[in-house]
């Protein structure tokens, strides 16, 4: 028996659970601790199991004996095809006659699927019970035997096999050559390939980081090399060099970090420009949070300097040391730390410290993501609200940065107070980039066409494209909803492919916002009618009046904006990984590399011939999408995109892997029925009962090093890109999985990530 967390207990294990058992609990202890120690938490299937076990032995007393007890762990630990098909022949067979009943099917068909968190079927687990007895029973004599259920257990492997072992052989031989760790003795020179390898994975980033890091540096070095050479060093020695150092990489750093976030201006050098080659752009955010860091160490440099060491020293100078100073702080020496206080230099030094503090803490992931549980009403400082907000404060900041600059106490020549020198460009750039936005999501009004609920909490909306309005697929928009806020806007993947006649987007509700946004739009939707998807559906009709057609929330849309999956044309290989709500990017991408693969062959149903600069522009050639979800309900997200790829990728373009995760592994008993109906339900009507779509699905999770391996020995000598978005807990791995397989095999693997 196996389990989703890593297979259950052994038999010695198993035996010192038999001996708490025997003498103090009743059949349902038993059957508890027994089946909890096998690695079972599903105590229904687990009760069904032990009732089967025990039967086949008549055992039929209120407990079982240490010996009984390591029988069934035997029989429930033995993985060979035999063994599982009479363990699961005896489940079913309750009264033991040797025959299976509709209603018995039915019956085991619900505990499976509860075992398994597959609600759906678990619903239609009457018209399953149905299409298996059609399936065994031609005669309809109302039972099926061993023999009929082993004919079509054995079917459900050898279908589900094909990919999983496709070249295993070839694989072996491959891995026994390429990837045999080689243990390096030499410490220096281990440590030389490490640093080779980082430098080659992130030459980008170390570029910009040094050359960040040389110019604070030299411009602390510059500015502590002038005041030591001033007046005022006399009296307040080095913590006045410090001060100002610290000062002059502030101003720096407050100047810089707004460019990060100027998403217009990065998503044009991606487009336009060759300079992605060599800038890092997808690590805009995390290098906002880098100069965010330097502008705490600039900042606390600053502050604590004047504050422990400058302003006390000006207290306690003598007349004659404070007799220079008289020009920068008047002619009577300051008298008290309240002096320097109300001072506009003071003041407004002290206002900056605390937003920014605020700013800062609030933009923890802790506070952000809201982790923390914290009693009312101080829970209002967590979420993404909290976070959206006090990051705003910075418009109070800058304007009290400037003041703060202008008054000055050792700097009197306006040429040299450089604060507002710093921040003039920067400022410029980011008002024209916010300015840009509100005109552009202005005069792009957009017309909501349609909405839908779906399980798993995720709202899907579609939108008229604005004119003028051009996308590639992997980019996201930012979305506006007055009637949750009018000031917020929410970064999401566009869905739907650049030829679409409409803008999609899909949005799980994770947050404060998303969550409101939800309810909003769930007010103005209804049940769907048959053969339409989703819990609650609306729809705008053009062939109706407006009276007639569901009164939308106004929503504005603004972008487009660059992402690490727009890249994906510069390679002939992609593997594309989405994790939950991290598959929308990856959905424009499919649909897109089907779009231009019909433009390509001409093919009559687009009606436009293959051209050269479709040839030119669009590479790939082969597409591996690896989708893995938690819930059964979320295939539906994307239901029809699935069921369209898998009728019109004629030539296998698209190599499509659905995973639940919730089903338990191939070669569990709680999930055989589940795999034997898959296999026959798909068989029969081209469906897969997991998904609700033509693609079938894959239980548990991904072995993410065979995936590798598998593309690794189909496209050798070739550049493959990996795509992934999801949670950051998949990120790691892939990363390290493509930098192993490209220095150990002749495919060379190029890891992009986006996280949320």
């Amino acid at each position: 028996m196996h389990n989703r967390a890593g297979g259950g207990g052994g038999a010695g294990e198993i035996v010192e659970a038999g001996e708490r058992i025997v003498p103090h609990s009743g059949p349902l202890g038993a059957k508890r601790s027994a089946m909890r120690k096998a690695g079972m938490k599903e105590l229904a299937f687990a009760g069904e199991l032990f009732d089967a076990l025990a039967r086949r032995r008549n055992i039929t007393g209120d407990s079982i004996s240490k010996a009984e007890l390591l029988e069934f762990w035997d029989q429930i630990s033995d993985t060979s095809f035999d063994s599982r098909l009479q363990t699961f022949f005896d489940m079913v067979d309750k009264d033991a006659d040797g025959r299976i009943t509709e209603e018995e099917v039915k019956e085991i068909i619900t505990l499976s699927a509860a075992a398994n968190n597959l609600k759906k079927v678990s619903e239609q687990s009457e018209e399953y019970a149905r299409l298996i007895m059609e399936e065994l029973d031609p005669n309809n004599l109302g039972y099926i035997e061993l023999y009929n259920l082993e004919m079509l257990l054995l079917q459900a492997p050898s279908q589900s096999m094909g990919i999983g072992t496709t070249n295993s052989r070839n694989l072996s031989q491959m891995l026994s050559q390429h990837l045999r760790p080689t243990a390096e003795p030499n410490p220096l020179r281990r440590w030389y390939r490490r640093a080779s390898y980082f430098l080659e994975d992130n030459w980008r980033r170390c570029w910009v980081i040094l050359l960040w890091l040389s110019i604070c540096v030299g411009l602390f070095t510059w500015k502590f090399m002038q005041y030591r050479e001033r007046a005022v060093f006399k009296v307040m020695g080095y913590c006045v060099c410090v001060a100002k150092g610290g000062a002059e990489t502030l101003k720096f750093n407050m100047a810089l970090i707004l460019l990060p976030v100027c998403r217009n201006t990065i998503t044009w050098f991606r487009n336009r420009t060759a300079a992605g080659r060599f800038v890092p752009f997808d690590d805009n955010i995390n290098f906002h949070k880098v100069i965010a860091a330097g502008i705490s160490v600039g900042a606390g440099l600053h502050i604590i300097s004047h504050l422990t060491c400058d302003f006390p020293r000006l207290l306690r100078a003598s007349e004659e040391e404070y007799e220079p100073m008289k020009p920068f702080f008047g002619e009577d020496q300051p008298p008290n730390y309240w002096w320097f206080v109300k001072g506009t230099e003071g003041w407004t030094g002290l206002v900056m410290l605390v937003l920014m503090a605020i700013a800062f803490t609030l933009a923890m992931p802790w506070f952000r993501r809201g982790r923390l549980s914290l009693p009312k009403p101080l829970n209002r400082l967590t979420g993404f609200n909290a976070f959206w907000y006090s990051h705003h404060l910075f418009v109070i900041v800058y304007a009290l940065l400037i003041v703060h600059g202008h008054f000055l106490y050792l700097t009197k020549k306006w040429q040299k107070k450089s604060t507002w020198m710093y921040l003039a460009v920067p400022m410029v750039m980011y008002a024209c980039e916010r300015l840009t936005r509100a005109l552009r999501s202005s005069v792009r009004p957009v017309k909501i066409l349609k909405v839908a609920v779906y399980p798993g909490n995720v709202l899907s909306l579609h939108f008229s494209k604005p004119q003028g309005f051009r996308y590639k697929s992997g980019q996201y928009i930012f979305v506006n909803c007055a009637a949750v806020s009018p000031f917020q806007w929410h970064p999401f993947s566009i869905t739907s492919a650049p030829q679409d006649d409409y803008v999609s987007v899909h949005i799980r509700t994770l947050g404060d916002w998303t969550r409101e946004l939800k309810n909003v739009f769930s007010k103005v939707c209804r049940p769907p009618t048959e053969g339409k998807s989703g819990l609650l559906r609306a729809e705008y009709d053009r062939d109706v009046g407006a009276m007639s057609n569901p009164s939308f929330p106004k929503v504005l849309i603004d972008g487009p904006y660059g992402a690490p999956a727009q890249d994906y044309k510069q390679y002939d290989i992609v593997l594309l990984v989405g994790l939950g709500i991290g598959a929308t990017p990856m959905i424009s991408i499919i649909k897109d590399i089907i779009n231009n693969m019909k433009r390509l062959e001409g093919d009559v149903e687009s009606g436009n011939p293959g051209d050269a600069s479709t040839s030119a522009s669009f590479r790939t050639r082969r597409a591996y999408f690896y989708w893995v979800t938690r819930e059964q309900g979320s295939f539906e997200w994307f239901r029809g995109v699935m069921d369209e790829i898998a009728e019109s990728d004629k030539k296998s373009v698209i190599e499509l892997h659905n995973y639940c995760t919730s089903v338990y592994e191939d070669g569990d008993a709680r999930s055989a029925l589940i795999a034997m109906l898959q296999s026959l339900n798909h068989a029969k009507n081209g469906v897969d009962i997991v998904s609700g779509t033509r693609v079938k699905t894959h239980f548990a999770r991904p072995n993410w090093r065979n995936v590798y391996k598998r593309i690794a020995l189909n496209h050798r000598e070739q550049r493959v890109g990996v795509f992934y978005c999801g949670a950051p807990v998949l990120t790691k791995e892939l990363r390290d999985l493509a930098q192993d397989f490209s220095r150990k095999t002749n495919t060379k693997f190029e890891f992009h990530k986006e996280n949320f």
